[in-house]
């Protein structure tokens, strides 16, 4: 990829999420890759371009923390930002200290993803 913006990379089964996230994230100025699934993101050329992965917690087959696991069995870290329908303060406890960078509930403030992926981009 000879794009020099960094590589965002949101993985969400929802195409509502899939459509819009991305136009938000180029406005800020980052390059976006969408993918409806775990299995997908890890069949794709993207991951070791990846700089920033937004996952969706909640899919079906392959759950974002599943995935966050499986990506740390092949030794590949990439900052994440979890992000839920799902508001459950103990499993936004439970994904920080697995070292995620932040869990945000849907639907987030514009802020709160640019500061987020800011974040994240500090850690790459």
């Amino acid at each position: 990829m000879n794009d020099p913006r960094p590589l965002v990379s949101v993985v969400d089964d929802d195409a509502s999420i899939r459509e819009s996230l991305p136009d938000l994230l180029r406005f800020f100025g980052f390059s976006v890759a969408t993918f409806a699934s775990a299995n997908a993101f890890l069949a794709s050329n993207t991951t070791g371009e990846t700089q920033c992965l937004i996952l969706d917690v909640v899919m079906p087959e392959m759950t974002g923390p599943e995935l966050y696991r499986e990506l740390s069995t092949r030794g590949r870290s990439i900052p994440t930002i979890f992000i839920t329908a799902i508001r459950d303060d103990a499993t936004r406890s439970r994904l920080i200290k697995l070292g995620s960078v932040d869990c945000l509930y849907k639907p987030f403030s514009d802020e709160s993803i640019h500061e987020a992926v800011k974040t994240a981009l500090q850690r790459s």
